[in-house]
């Protein structure tokens, strides 16, 4: 058979067949085609799915056969609830090839009905990637979107909610315009509004919802008397104590700001929120009362300490030990599971480790006063295990009067910073571990600060990372230790 009459054959035995979506978000529709084409032996190579304005096919629709109608003897095609939950999420991404992904999974589980539990197949974990995606842009959706009025004219005696009308501009990244529109309708029942996207438009009258056409930004209004109104009331409820950059640029990313009247405050906000910040940690952290004249006095002031939140969680206080003349303090960031319980810093497998440097490096742990900037075990609770969680530079600034004390009465010759955080609790600000390791950094009372990683980073590593990291680790104790024979 030559080539041209065997495509012949397989074209008319094995036909291609092509769905034309007719909205980009109509899961229900591809439900239906897609249980047809399980039921009809149609695998997914055989099938393309082309949406309105998406990349037509490289063939002529004529050479597409008609969709077949199952007969009443085809078998129940099977589906997951996991699958179709995220399937309905992941068809609102603008991914063009969802919708065969989305194919390609249900014929799949027609053999393996656990497919979706096998969170390592990489269309399982694709479909995932996809509901995500669409998630994260909704919740973008549902908090960034701001209404500006446009009418406020009417007849006389007309209520307000009838006269006013309010627009608002968003962009979403999918097509999530219409999932959403409950949402809105929901809480805004009793306003006159419209929603414009590039993807298309919402218009609620206070009793109908309409679609409409696409929008361009130049329709919808630059802003409104009453937005000033918001604008002071978000510096009022600025919360600077709270302020953490980078978590707030995650959830309201910068392309979003040119839609939100308040965002025109945030860099003066944030900028007044760093300057309190800096005042604060130049007159050496927060007053206390009167600092303890003893490491007794120390210790048993900590275990009462509630200045910041991580004294009331369920946990204890540990305090530094060691000789009360040491030459060297060693500051970690905080005690973790095993020092909490143990009471002692530095007990568990990152303690474990910093043993073993010290003692390759010469330096003896018993002649050394080892502490934490942090004093309590910051975690969050999971089942029955309590997860290490990271101090705030503001804990970590409260609990720095603790550490003054300890350096003020061990008055140590030499600092080994382990950590970002232990760095912090000794400069007052942040800095760069890989800026600052490997060289002696003068202090205020004269001694000598040097900061390397914590050696719980190290346990993080695996393979040639590790090793180089524990290999730069060593380096920094031997600088120690040199460094000790000559001060």
């Amino acid at each position: 058979m030559s080539s041209g009459a065997e495509a012949l054959w397989r074209e008319r035995h094995h036909p291609s067949y092509a769905i034309h979506m007719p909205a980009p978000d109509d899961f229900a529709f591809w439900r239906e085609r897609a249980r047809a084409l399980v039921q009809c032996d149609i695998p997914p190579d055989r099938v393309s799915w082309i949406e309105p304005g998406g990349t037509k096919s490289l063939f002529a629709d004529s050479e597409f056969a008609d969709v077949p109608v199952p007969d009443s003897s085809s078998a129940i095609v099977r589906a997951s609830k996991a699958f179709l939950s995220l399937a309905r999420q992941a068809a609102l991404h603008s991914d063009p090839d969802r919708f065969a992904l989305l194919y390609r999974l249900l014929w799949r589980l027609q053999d393996d009905t656990r497919l979706m539990e096998d969170k390592a197949d990489f269309d399982v974990r694709r479909l995932d990637a996809l509901g995500k995606a669409v998630r994260r842009d909704s919740h973008k959706m549902h908090a960034f979107v701001r209404f500006r009025l446009v009418e406020a004219g009417g007849q006389e005696g007309d209520e307000a909610g009838h006269r006013e009308h309010y627009v608002a501009w968003f962009e979403p990244e999918h097509h999530i315009l219409r999932a959403n529109a409950g949402f809105f309708v929901r809480r805004f029942a009793n306003m006159r509004w419209s929603i414009l996207t590039p993807r298309g438009s919402l218009h609620w009258n206070g009793e109908v919802l309409c679609e409409g056409p696409a929008a361009q930004k130049s329709d919808a209004p630059d802003g409104d008397p009453t937005e000033d109104l918001w604008r002071r009331y978000y510096a009022s409820i600025f919360n600077p104590a709270r302020l953490k950059i980078g978590a707030m640029l995650k959830e309201m990313p910068k392309k979003y700001w040119k839609n939100m009247p308040e965002t025109a405050l945030i860099p003066e906000l944030v900028a007044g929120a760093q300057k309190r910040e800096s005042e604060m940690v130049a007159t050496g952290a927060l007053e206390f009362d009167p600092q303890p004249e003893t490491l007794e006095a120390i210790e048993k002031a900590v275990s009462q300490c509630r200045k910041c939140p991580i004294g009331d969680l369920e946990n204890h206080a540990v305090m530094g030990e060691g000789p009360r003349n040491a030459d060297l303090m060693i500051v970690g960031e905080q005690p973790g599971d095993q020092e909490d319980l143990a009471g002692r810093p530095f007990v568990g497998p990152a303690g474990q480790l910093l043993d073993a440097a010290l003692k390759v490096a010469g330096i003896d742990r018993a002649g050394v006063y080892v502490t934490n900037a942090v004093k309590h075990f910051k975690f969050v609770q999971r089942g029955k295990r309590r997860l290490h969680q990271s101090p705030t530079a503001k804990e970590i600034d409260t609990c720095r009067w603790w550490l003054e004390g300890e350096r003020a009465l061990v008055r140590p010759k030499l600092v080994l910073a382990l950590g970002a955080s232990a760095a912090r609790s000794l400069l007052g600000k942040t800095v760069s571990i890989n800026k600052v390791r490997g060289r002696a950094i003068a202090l205020e009372d004269g001694s000598e600060l040097w900061v390397t990683v914590h050696p719980s980073y190290l346990l993080r590593l695996d393979g040639d990372a590790r090793a180089a990291q524990e290999r730069d680790f060593a380096a920094d104790l031997a600088s120690v230790r040199a460094r000790m024979e000559m001060v």
